[in-house]
Parts: C-alpha cells; sequence; structure tokens
C-alpha cells in the first residue's frame, strides 16, 4: 500500500473508523468485534480498509493465521487512545461551562446483581437518567476480575465489584453487603438429610465447587477445609453445576433464592455455613477529571469522589 500524509481535518467519519480500529483491536479480531460494534464481519472489513485508506498504511494482517497489528497499526491504536482521552477531557471541560451534562458514561457492574436487594444501582440509574437525559449510559456485565481490568484500562469510568484485595491504581468507596450461603441441588445426598447430621467433616467427603474470582480468598479463610473438585469463573456456572445435584457451592442469597423457593436448591447449614462480601464502587485513581463519573459517584455512594 502506497504511504500517503494525512491531509484535510479528521472529521466524524474518520473518529467513527478510529473507534471501529479500536474495538476490533481491543477484542482481538473481526469476529469477537462483532457482538461488541453490534455490527457484520463485512461491515467492519470494509470499515477497516476504509481507514487504511484514509491513512496511506496497512493497519492490520487479517487472514488464516489470524488477526494481528502491523508496526504502524500499533502507533495508530495508541495514538487513537491518546486522541479519544483528549476528545473525553474536551468534552468534560465544555461540560463545566454547562450546566447541564452530556456524553457517555461507562459503568462495568459484576454480572448477577440485579436481583440483590441490597444494591441501590437500579434505582439510582433511573434517578441520573431522570435529572440528566443527555448522558448516554454505556452499561457493561462482566466477572468480577474483568469489572477492575476495564477501569485500570479505562475502558470503564467506574465499576462496581466485590472487595477482596487493593490494587494500587484503584480508588474504593463502600457500597452494600452481599451475603453467601453453601447450597446442595435436589438430587444431591445432602438435600433430605437434617442439618444436625450434618458436619465440615462431612462436607468434605463431597465435591466442592471453588469460584475462580473474588471469592476464593474469603472461602480459603473462613472454610479451609473444603477442597474444590470443579470452578467457575461465573455465578451462573456455580448455580449450574449445584442443580446437577452433584456438587456444593456457595451462592450468593439472593440469587440463590429463584430455585430455592421451588425447592430446587437448598442452603446447608446456613447460620454457620455463610460469609459476607464487601461492594465497592472502583475509580482509576490517575484517570482524567469527569463530571460525568463524578456526578454518578455521588449519586451512587452519596458522596464526593475522592
Amino acid at each position: 500500500m502506497k504511504r500517503q500524509p494525512l491531509t484535510g481535518q479528521l472529521a466524524d467519519p474518520d473518529l467513527k473508523l478510529l473507534r471501529v480500529f479500536k474495538t476490533v483491536v481491543e477484542c482481538g479480531g473481526f469476529s469477537a468485534a462483532e457482538v461488541e460494534l453490534n455490527i457484520g464481519r463485512s461491515a467492519i472489513s470494509r470499515q477497516m480498509a476504509d481507514l487504511e485508506t484514509r491513512l496511506g498504511m496497512r493497519l492490520c494482517q487479517r487472514g488464516r493465521s489470524g488477526f494481528q497489528l502491523t508496526e504502524h497499526g500499533r502507533l495508530v491504536y495508541d495514538a487513537t487512545q491518546e486522541l479519544l482521552i483528549d476528545l473525553e477531557k474536551f468534552r468534560s471541560n465544555v461540560n463545566q461551562a454547562h450546566s447541564r451534562l452530556v456524553g457517555e458514561l461507562v459503568l462495568s457492574l459484576t454480572d448477577n446483581m440485579i436481583t440483590d436487594t441490597n444494591s441501590v444501582i437500579v434505582k439510582v440509574l433511573g434517578e441520573f437518567h431522570q435529572r440528566e437525559p443527555e448522558v448516554t449510559i454505556n452499561l457493561q456485565v462482566a466477572a468480577p476480575n474483568e469489572v477492575e481490568r476495564a477501569v485500570i484500562e479505562g475502558r470503564a469510568n467506574l465499576g462496581v465489584a466485590p472487595y477482596h484485595h487493593q490494587l494500587p491504581g484503584l480508588n474504593y468507596q463502600d457500597l452494600h453487603q452481599e451475603t453467601s450461603k453453601l447450597y446442595c441441588g435436589a438430587n444431591h445426598p445432602l438435600f433430605s438429610m437434617p442439618d444436625s447430621q450434618i458436619n465440615m467433616k462431612l462436607l468434605t467427603e463431597y465435591d466442592f465447587i471453588v469460584p475462580g474470582y473474588a471469592h476464593v480468598i474469603l472461602l480459603k479463610e473462613h472454610f479451609p477445609e473444603l477442597k474444590g473438585s470443579a470452578t467457575s469463573y461465573q455465578v451462573e456456572g456455580i448455580a449450574t453445576l449445584i442443580l446437577s445435584g452433584q456438587y456444593i457451592g456457595f451462592l450468593p442469597e439472593h440469587y440463590a433464592a429463584q430455585w430455592a423457593s421451588s425447592g430446587q436448591i437448598r442452603p446447608v447449614l446456613p447460620d454457620s455455613l455463610n460469609y459476607q462480601v464487601p461492594f465497592k464502587v472502583i475509580t482509576r485513581k490517575d484517570a482524567q477529571p469527569n463530571l460525568l463519573r463524578t456526578a454518578f459517584l455521588e449519586a451512587l455512594c452519596g458522596q464526593p469522589e475522592r
């Protein structure tokens, strides 16, 4: 491809192409980016080709060997990140000159929080939209470690995740507590056994599910006797294994209620086999000032951003 200097001014179509390129890179290829961008692979390919023509350089290799950035592609990706950060900084500065807020707020939540009545997220989202109707909410749901990564990498303005360690690059503010209890399925030998006949020694004889996320640290502290024979990085995965009747595992009480109420699972020794998980709002310490993030954080926590 013949390289020519970039001429003319950057316009909205150019920014759109750069955002598509950035998403493709972060998704690791065209196929994975289809879901994120909600457009077909052929459309993505066409827009990438348009961007390469506009910039006069090849940005990536694509084909049977997979997706790979060229040296020029890496430079353009880094420059795109800087450009979009500067645009958001400009938008934030403009917002300061107005009484109204506009723009996009990216919020990353831990999966399966929606059934937790202790969480104020749903209420705050509704009230915030009524107060700031011109703000676009980009709501993402992921496993706890993915929530942390999204905030650290600047892909999310703020996140909500269970607290299990303090990363040096993040700020933490208290939100609510979540209770988890040990459960077994209706086909498990413990299901029909009275709690009076169950003890920790007996529980160690059964296959236990170790969560592949933050809670594993709390479990090791409170219940070191339980040894894992299965794992899942999502709460839904743990519930599926419990429902199979072959495993015991911890679930958030609010999430388990939908199956416990219908007799498909039951808590085991709920008064003693439970633990509390603090949920916190996380933001990046070195993030650029952002009025949208600050306003939503105050609505969520009832206090200014630290």
